[in-house]
């Protein structure tokens, strides 16, 4: 399996520092090949998000470039490696916390990785930014954890009232600013044509997933530069509609 990449991040039209930060590798990994794509948000209202999202995505470079490799040469073993990824977590949210605390700050970050490597995908999750799986439909794999998405859980609220809930931006956790983080775990098949979204939660504020399934479906996205323009249009679109915070989008879509 191959695979077609793009990614775009933009300030947003209020902002003038963008805490959100991501990153995107696809390479050999023994006789096949791996993609692997990260996105952080540092926390709107938070001082020095922008480093924490920074620290983490830096992390998560290294394990793919350093320990990645290294990992393969025993045998690939997502258990493993979805262990690693959860240490990393609880390293940098005891680091990041740290470090707030000697500049007298609070910084905290979310973060949504997948690695998608011989027909599957693995991925972490913490805090409200998204991982979604596109074909013939489009699926949300990450869980928001918000406090509106638990009301929603629970049935105290419908998924449009949290859409204008004011309690929006409320995280129930985020790494560098919660004393105990909990990543949510996820895998599945990655086939052909698959398409994975991962975005800051400034990118889907504003779209509905019809709006962003009828842009990004397979079909559509037949080069890197469509799929780049594809993003870029969906993130001019957000800002036309008065979205304010920053905005950070990455795909990956899998060919034969």
């Amino acid at each position: 399996m191959r695979f077609l990449t793009a990614a775009y991040t933009d300030v947003g039209i209020k902002k003038t520092v963008n805490q959100d930060a991501f990153c995107l590798f696809t390479a050999s990994a023994g006789s096949e090949l791996a993609a692997f794509a990260v996105v952080c948000d540092g926390m709107g209202g938070l001082k020095m998000g922008e480093l924490a999202s920074s620290f983490l995505i830096n992390s998560f470079v290294r394990w793919f470039e350093d320990v990645f490799p290294k990992q393969l040469k025993d045998g690939y073993d997502s258990d493993r490696i979805s262990k690693e990824w959860s240490e990393i977590i609880r390293t940098q949210n005891e680091l990041i916390m740290d470090y707030g605390k000697d500049k007298g700050v609070t910084m905290g970050t979310t973060v949504t990785a997948v690695l998608v490597y011989k027909g599957e995908y693995l991925g972490i999750h913490v805090g409200d930014s998204r991982l979604y799986k596109i074909n013939k439909d489009i699926k949300q794999i990450s869980e928001d954890h918000s406090l509106v998405a638990l009301e929603v859980k629970q049935g105290k609220l419908t998924s449009e009232q949290a859409k204008v809930d004011s309690r929006g931006n409320i995280l129930l956790q985020c790494v560098g600013a919660s004393k105990v983080v909990t990543p949510q775990l996820f895998s599945g098949k990655a086939e052909v044509n698959d398409v994975f979204l991962l975005c800051s939660d400034g990118f889907r504020h504003k779209l509905s997933e019809e709006e962003m399934l009828g842009v990004m479906t397979p079909e559509l996205l037949c080069d890197e530069q469509i799929m780049r323009a594809s993003i870029t249009d969906l993130i001019n679109l957000n800002k036309s509609r008065g979205e304010k915070d920053n905005i950070t989008s990455v795909l990956i879509k899998c060919i034969e």
